[in-house]
């Protein structure tokens, strides 16, 4: 099993035996070269069985896009509570760790839940862009003279 803990510019994996012991660790960057250095690294270690990545819906979207499209079994997992986090620390090789021995289902990426949440966003920061705007106005017409604001209030 190969975890996956993704950031914003590099990734880290570990991989590790079935009966769980640390079998090695490596960094990639976040692009296509290090995407493809990935399996040829986890199959140094053996042969691969699958590759847990955190956050497929957001950093982990390129490397399991990759994998998926290169035949490899890819499954997601959830991020580690942040909590738990803060109190012992980040280390992106643990928590790499620890997302190969918790796995769940990936979102593909193209399913009617994922379009949605895409709509989704897309209306939130339109609402958001215009309630700046409304705000933006609104203190102009507030600092405007007298006058002007008298106009524009009516």
């Amino acid at each position: 099993m190969i975890g996956v803990d993704t950031r914003k510019f590099t990734h880290a994996a570990v991989a590790i035996s079935a009966v769980g012991l640390r079998l090695g660790s490596l960094s990639i960057p976040v692009n296509n070269r290090g995407y493809q250095s990935l399996p040829d690294w986890a199959r140094s270690s053996g042969p691969i069985c699958t590759f847990a990545v955190e956050g497929t819906g957001s950093y982990g979207a390129g490397p399991f896009r990759f994998l998926n499209e290169h035949g490899y079994p890819v499954l997601e997992v959830n991020r580690p509570s942040r909590q738990l986090r803060y109190q012992s620390g980040k280390d992106d090789m643990v928590d790499a760790e620890n997302a190969a021995q918790a796995v769940a289902r990936p979102e593909s990426g193209t399913s009617t839940v994922e379009v949605i949440r895409h709509l989704k966003v897309a209306r939130d920061t339109a609402v958001k862009a215009r309630s700046q705007a409304m705000h933006a106005i609104k203190a102009i017409i507030v600092s405007s003279p007298s006058a002007l604001r008298e106009g524009l209030t009516a």
